[in-house]
Parts: structure tokens; C-alpha cells; sequence
């Protein structure tokens, strides 16, 4: 017997446990098969899984995940003649690889104008974008930095980093600074791997007590050639277990102090 819904929703036949007059075997709909342990029903699986067609079709493998970020990466590195040579570029694929210590990724293509420059930096800055910030991440993802500022013709502006030579961006309300350990060649793209050696953000999303208050800045993700804003919030991490106020584990509510269970 499983005490829970079901593993795949209309996929099993199961038996309910209903008084004994009205015993009998039959399919049970989604919403009552999810949620068998809250109705207080006992579900058996009583059968083979039946062939349920879902409607879906196999394609090949393909980079399909969505959302994904569309961060601009800002990366600096020295000409021959001892000038500076920035660009930004945006790059959806990037995320977090290890907590402790703190390390991130970017994969790109190494015909990349900015690949050059973060290889021979070892340095480069993930900046979150914002609604804002839409259009320079469009632009800066489309257009190449070889014969042009992509970060004037976008009207941005930089500021001095903390730990690295990179300089970040002034509008993005947070960069991470980023230091590159390791290059993996994986096919058409590389994965710079890189310890995130600073966070830096804007005070405007901090409050009295200096808690982030992330979801104020108006991010954007990327989908499937699209841009997005975030939308409403639906729970936070931990929501889904967490226990109600003013009651035990069992669902009850505590009894009032002073006064006796049993009137």
C-alpha cells in the first residue's frame, strides 16, 4: 500500500478503500488520486500501469531548459600597447555550480570576440539585468564588440570592481565578481568555470537590516527566444513543508493553557 497520491496521475487504475457496500474497482480521477491523503482515502495499487498516450512527441536532444538567465558579462583584459580592452556580451548560459566555495560558469563559443579577452583575463562579471535593462541585453547578445563599445552605444556605464580587474556594471543592481579556475572543452562551447570571489549590490535593495530583498529589482529571464519579467510570487523555498502557525504536526491546534482537554 502507498499512503500518498499517486506517483503518475491517471496512469494506474487503484483501488479505494470505501465502505465495504461500495467496495469496487475503479479509475480515479487526477484530482482525487493527488491528493488521496488529504481526502483521507487509502489507495492500493491494484493493476498493471495502463497505456496512457500524454500527447507528448520525442524530439532529439536539444538546449531546450527555459528560464534561463540573460545576464551581460562584462570582461577586461590588456592590449599590447597597455590599453584597456572591455566588452559585455550576454550569455543565458551560466548558474551556479557549488555553494561552498561559491563558483559559477559561463559556456561560450570560442569565435566568440569576448572569449579571448576572459582567457587571457581570467576574470570576468555576471550582471543581472532587469526590465531596464532589456534592450542592452538584446544588444549586446546580437551585436559584436570587435569594431564597437557596445557598453556606450547602450548608454551604460561601468564602476571599479572590488576584487577584480573587470569592471561591472552601474545599472545592474547585482554583479558577481568572478575569478576562472578551470576551461572545459565540451563541443561548440567552453565552460569557464570561476570562484565567485564578490557579490556586489545596489543599497537601493537592502533594507534597515541589511536583508537582500532580491525580488525588488525587477529581474528579467530568458525563454525559448524570449524575454521575460518575473511575474507574481508563488511561496518561498521551504513553503510546500512548512508547518502552519498554532498547530502540531498532526493538523490539531494546541490546546488553550489553563484550560482542560476534557470538559
Amino acid at each position: 500500500m502507498i499512503a500518498g497520491g499517486c506517483l503518475e496521475p491517471c496512469c494506474f487504475r487503484v483501488r479505494i478503500r470505501l465502505p465495504k457496500r461500495n467496495k469496487r474497482l475503479r479509475q480515479v480521477p487526477p484530482e482525487l488520486c493527488c491528493f488521496g491523503v488529504k481526502c483521507g482515502l487509502d489507495i492500493d495499487y491494484a493493476a498493471e500501469k495502463d497505456t496512457v498516450s500524454m500527447g507528448k512527441k520525442v524530439w532529439d536532444g536539444a538546449v531546450l531548459l527555459a528560464p534561463v538567465p540573460a545576464a551581460i558579462v562584462t570582461c577586461s583584459a590588456q592590449r599590447e600597447d597597455g590599453s584597456a580592452e572591455v566588452n559585455a556580451l550576454t550569455v543565458a548560459w551560466t548558474g551556479i555550480l557549488s555553494s561552498h566555495p561559491p563558483k559559477t560558469y559561463i559556456s561560450l563559443r570560442p569565435s566568440r570576440y569576448s572569449y579571448d579577452i576572459i582567457k587571457r583575463s581570467g576574470e570576468f562579471a555576471v550582471n543581472l539585468t532587469t526590465e531596464k535593462l532589456v534592450r542592452a541585453a538584446d544588444f549586446c547578445g546580437v551585436r559584436s564588440g570587435r569594431n564597437m563599445n557596445k557598453i556606450e552605444a547602450c548608454g551604460l556605464h561601468t564602476e571599479n570592481a572590488s576584487k577584480i580587474g573587470v569592471p561591472i556594471l552601474s545599472e545592474s543592481p547585482l554583479s558577481l565578481e568572478c575569478r576562472v579556475t578551470d576551461i572545459i572543452h565540451l563541443g561548440s562551447h567552453d565552460m569557464f568555470v570561476a570562484d565567485i570571489v564578490a557579490v556586489d549590490v545596489d543599497d537601493s535593495l537592502l533594507d534597515p537590516s541589511g536583508r537582500l530583498s532580491l525580488e525588488k529589482a525587477g529581474l528579467i529571464a530568458y525563454a525559448h527566444g524570449d524575454y521575460f519579467a518575473l511575474g507574481r510570487r508563488l511561496g518561498d523555498f521551504g513553503f510546500s513543508v512548512r508547518k502552519k502557525k498554532g498547530r502540531s504536526a498532526s493538523g490539531k491546534r494546541p490546546p488553550k493553557k489553563g484550560k482542560s482537554e476534557n470538559k
